[in-house]
């Protein structure tokens, strides 16, 4: 496994359960980033493709979640009602 691979499968760990289509985003992801270990192809041609690729993809997987991190389950205190 080479580090960006590494990184990526911890950074995915790090989420904790998978629900709906996140294990298929992560299983995208963890292939983009063995991609990128290898070099990239076609002499490394195609890394910009793959960082692109694995951006998209590891922010589709973190679309869902930034709503929940900030929900700290006691409403809107600094309302004025």
């Amino acid at each position: 496994m080479g580090p960006v691979e590494g990184a990526v499968r911890s950074d995915v760990e790090a989420l904790g359960d998978l629900v709906g289509v996140e294990p298929s985003l992560s299983e995208m992801a963890y292939q983009l980033a063995r991609d990128i270990d290898a070099g990239g192809g076609e002499d490394g041609k195609l890394l910009p493709a793959l960082n692109r690729e694995l951006r998209a993809t590891l922010a589709q997987l973190l679309e869902g979640r930034v709503a929940d991190d900030d929900d700290d389950g006691l409403g809107d205190l600094a309302s004025p009602d």
